[in-house]
């Protein structure tokens, strides 16, 4: 996303002390009832990049320290003894469209202080709103998602597939509907969504979610960051909503990326069906290099009509499919499709995998789809 700043720096901040007084019992160790504690700076004010503000707490006793949202905001040590230690405040880059605040919380027996941390956020960092979303000429916005609210994927707009057997690709993972055992994996935290593949307990779990809407025809993109862990196989494609057989009633391939088969920094886009499969080895597919694919978000796309399909990166057109006018067997593709995210590990295209690089993250900013004026 853009960068640029409205709050800038760190603002000159000063100590708080905190006195707690009453009768205690000998000098040593010094009883929690006469101890001070003394915190500088005494609040954050921080900007919206990613940052480690620095807290130095003098005490005459045992303290522990903790944060509130330790999503975005973390702290290291947990505590410290009698004197003068640094607790450093970790800060995540702040894309929520909005000031966060919270608290880090300091502890001496039943005692606590609290640092307010407060982060702004970037007006030019933000996803544009519906009304400013540049349409590609011709095309005018139907339905977007920009993955703006922390939490999970809304059911109104997505549902999960479960379950294992492969996929038809000898694929080794188990898809969940979100979240396995309390871990979640499937989640939107600081403007993006993120899949993730991990093991948990005996099984490699991961994520195969697909859009509530269908469309016939359209410009679909989304800008996505793949993960380069060895036998991970992040995906944007989309499936027919009648489906009842493959490849006869049509697959098509937006972006697939697996390091293990493709090479790392290249995606490919690819269309199946009855005249074009990979099990004939006929599919119309192109690889297209991306540079720094894992570690930079990339603008993938498709333009879909009745007589063509054509395939962007970045705004580069790498593989044109047309309509032969033959029928079902080479276009099936005159039905509605829903759009799908799911990261695979292993297979047919995941190939070799490295279980003990996991786990491995695909991020999506935003995915759009836009309709013929």
């Amino acid at each position: 996303m853009r960068l640029a700043s409205n709050i800038k720096g760190l603002l000159p901040l000063c100590a708080a002390t905190l006195f707690i007084f009453s009768c205690g019992c000998g000098t040593d160790p010094v009883p929690s009832s006469s101890v001070t504690l003394t915190v500088t700076p005494s609040s954050v004010n921080a900007s919206y990049e990613a940052q480690t503000v620095v807290l130095s707490v003098t005490a005459t006793g045992d303290w522990g320290v903790s944060s509130a949202d330790k999503d975005w905001c973390t702290v290291s040590p947990s505590g410290g003894i009698k004197g003068t230690s640094e607790v450093k405040v970790a800060l995540a880059t702040n894309r929520t469209g909005k000031v966060r605040e919270t608290t880090v919380t300091l502890r001496y027996g039943p005692q606590t202080l609290e640092v307010p941390v407060k982060q702004g956020f970037s007006e030019d960092d933000l996803p544009p709103d519906p009304g400013e979303v540049v349409a590609p000429e011709g095309y005018v916005l139907d339905w977007h998602e920009e993955f703006e609210d922390d939490g999970k994927p809304s059911l109104e707009d997505w549902w999960y597939e479960t379950g294992g057997g492969g996929w038809g690709n000898n694929e080794d993972q188990v898809y969940v509907a979100g979240s396995k055992d309390g871990v979640d994996l499937a989640f939107i935290s600081d403007g993006t969504l993120k899949i993730q593949t991990r093991r948990i307990g005996t099984e490699i779990n991961s994520i195969r979610m697909n859009t509530q809407r269908a469309w016939q025809y359209g410009w679909f993109e989304a800008r996505i960051k793949v993960s380069d862990v060895k036998g991970s196989w992040p995906a944007f494609w989309m499936m027919p909503k009648n489906f009842k057989t493959w490849p006869g009633d049509g697959e098509i391939d937006i972006m697939e990326y697996a390091i293990s088969t493709q090479g790392k920094d290249k995606s490919s886009s690819s269309i199946h069906c009855n005249a074009y499969n990979w099990p004939k080895g006929t599919q119309k597919t192109h690889v297209q290099p991306v540079s720094n694919a894992a570690t930079e978000f990339h603008v993938y796309a498709l333009e879909w009509t009745a007589s063509e399909m054509k395939f962007y990166v970045d705004g580069k057109l790498h593989l044109t499919f047309r309509n032969e006018g033959k029928g079902y067997d080479t276009w099936p593709f005159d039905a509605p499709f829903y759009l799908k995210f799911n990261m695979a590990w292993g297979g047919n295209m995941g190939g070799t995998t490295d279980s003990s690089a996991l786990p491995a993250t695909y991020e999506v900013d935003y995915v759009r789809v836009f309709k013929h004026k």
